[in-house]
């Protein structure tokens, strides 16, 4: 994946970073298979003598390209340009295909990390992570995040580590003498 090294504020690094889980996917891949075979079966049982059967046989690609660029090639660009970053200072969420949009939210304003997990989601090891924040705004919400309970503890240790850098506790990460950024194991890809 590579989050750019040059949009890191001086002396941030990036613990861990994620996509969307995979599941995203599941429903894009079968519209995709489902309308390549309706289509080619389509196309061939149209025929050609009959009035209209190759105006009919246009009428019937153009609607599975249509149907293939809508449901099929937009959810997977939708996955593949959205991206969950973890730093030792902050959290970065950036998505979108054509235009982009991000949110970033300091670790030093976040006061709760909760997740959801619903019946599918511990089938198949996904999650929503909830992180409240104690400024102004109503938190931050990331859907869809795979191994979500494996997240939210990295992030607790992620904010552990960031407070006790700021307050230059000795011995802890960033003080002089300390060790730098605590070095946390990013979740197991699936």
């Amino acid at each position: 994946m590579g989050y750019p090294q040059k949009l890191l504020a001086p002396g941030e690094t990036i613990s861990f970073e994620t996509r969307p889980h995979w599941r995203a996917l599941f429903v894009p891949a079968i519209i995709l298979i489902a309308t390549v075979f309706a289509v080619t079966w389509l196309y061939f049982w149209i025929d050609t003598t009959q009035f209209g059967g190759t105006v009919m046989r246009w009428i019937v690609l153009g609607a599975g390209l249509l149907i293939l660029i809508l449901w099929a090639l937009v959810p997977f660009l939708r996955w593949v340009t959205t991206e969950y970053v973890f730093t030792d200072r902050r959290i970065i969420v950036r998505s979108g295909i054509i235009t982009r949009q991000g949110r970033d939210m300091p670790l030093a304003k976040v006061n709760d990390v909760s997740f959801k997990v619903p019946v599918m989601g511990r089938i198949l090891n996904y999650g929503e992570l909830d992180i409240q924040s104690a400024g102004e705004n109503e938190g931050l919400t990331i859907a869809d995040v795979p191994d979500v309970e494996d997240i939210q503890r990295s992030v607790y240790e992620l904010i552990e580590a960031d407070d006790a850098r700021r307050r230059g506790v000795p011995g802890g990460p960033g003080a002089a003498g300390g060790a730098g950024a605590p070095h946390i194991e990013p979740p197991m890809p699936e």
